[in-house]
């Protein structure tokens, strides 16, 4: 929430005190270690010296801005040097903005004056007082556009120093987490156009084939001819069956809720053409959304390896280290792999809905590297 008007008025008169305070302390810490400074003996003692008091006259600014213009900054714990870069600037813009503010109450003097002698006297022609009060106007925009300028770079230094407010953190998240809810609904329906086009150029065309092999078989004139159809109709249904189930499992596979995540990246690697060396290190359950997005990660990454880089065999390891599950990928296959395509957008937009990240790397050559860290807490 914005402090008001008024509050942040009042705190950039009292930036003005402060940047004076710092000039002052300069100034006398300056000539107190100055000596001190130049001899290599005794630079380091004397500039965490300067350092120090410094950063007390920071923490005042840090007050200043929490109390006047309602910025709550995180816990940062910030170098000497950036101390001692942020007092020296923001001293410098603190005074350059008193010396504003003294003009602009310097102006509202003139303009009273000006005022009281157009009240009191007639003698001034209107181009006279149309060309004061354009002046005056001028001058007066012109201070108001620098104490503006003057204010953002109060804040701006302020961001450097001490890191982004808790308010702009807050305006990030709420930004990451309306793109992370935009790419999973893309992902989604990315998802179900790929189940749909399983269905309708796969499963759909063996069912077709398959009622005509038993329809073939019900006409068939011998018994001969029936028994090699019914035979190649209950090929054709097993093999319904298997694809059915695979399109099952790139839904959403069974085994993770009866199983776990072990046993379903086991069922990843029987079904693969490739062969597939498994390492688990997970000691502790995980939360069903962790076990699902890893489910998926090694899912697409597996099967992108068999259908696309020539691999000839496919590394997996899924490893716990304190809130954090870690789940790569390698193949040996010549690299190439688009972090663009489709199937690496949708599970990264997977990912990042848990606040996690996935990292790609495929050189021309191979191999190629998914790398996917979910937070388990």
């Amino acid at each position: 929430m914005a402090a008001p008007f008024l509050l942040r008025v009042l705190g950039v008169l009292i930036g003005c005190l402060t940047a004076l305070l710092g000039l002052v302390y300069f100034l006398v810490a300056g000539a107190a270690l100055g000596a001190f400074l130049l001899s290599p003996s005794t630079r380091g003692r004397a500039h965490a010296l300067l350092a120090s008091g410094a950063r007390r006259l920071t923490g005042l600014e840090r007050r200043r801005r929490s109390v006047f213009f309602h910025d709550t900054f995180p816990e940062h714990h910030a170098s000497d040097q950036q101390i001692l870069r942020y007092l020296a600037a923001r001293t410098y813009s603190g005074l350059l903005c008193g010396v504003v503010v003294g003009l602009v109450d310097f102006g509202a003097v003139l303009a009273g004056i000006f005022a009281v002698s157009l009240a009191t006297h007639s003698s001034m022609t209107w181009v006279d007082v149309v060309s004061q009060v354009v002046l005056g106007g001028t001058l007066l925009f012109l201070a108001v556009q620098g104490l503006r300028a003057l204010t953002d770079q109060d804040a701006r230094l302020a961001r450097e120093c001490f890191g982004p407010s808790e308010r702009e953190l807050m305006q990030r998240r709420i930004d990451e987490l309306a793109t992370s809810r935009a790419a999973v609904v893309r992902a989604v329906d990315d998802e179900r156009r790929r189940v749909e086009r399983d269905l309708h150029d796969g499963v759909q065309q063996r069912l077709v084939a398959l009622a005509m092999l038993l329809g073939r078989a019900r006409r068939g004139r011998t018994p001969e001819r029936a028994d090699a159809l019914l035979e190649q109709a209950h090929k054709e249904a097993r093999e319904v069956l298997t694809e059915l189930r695979e399109v099952a499992w790139r839904i959403y596979p069974s085994a993770l809720d009866h199983l776990g995540l072990r046993e379903a990246l086991g069922g990843v690697s029987e079904r693969c053409a490739l062969p597939v060396r498994m390492e688990y290190d997970v000691p502790d359950p995980l939360p069903s959304t962790v076990e699902t997005a890893a489910y998926f990660v090694v899912s697409e990454a597996v099967t992108n390896a068999a259908k696309h880089s020539s691999a000839e065999e496919v590394s997996v390891r899924v490893t716990a280290s304190g809130a954090r599950l870690t789940v790569l990928v390698r193949d040996s296959g010549t690299g190439g792999a688009d972090p663009a395509g489709s199937g690496l957008t949708g599970l990264r937009s997977r990912v990042a809905a848990l606040d996690g990240t996935l990292h790609v790397d495929s050189p021309l050559g191979g191999p190629t590297t998914i790398t996917a860290e979910l937070p388990c807490a």
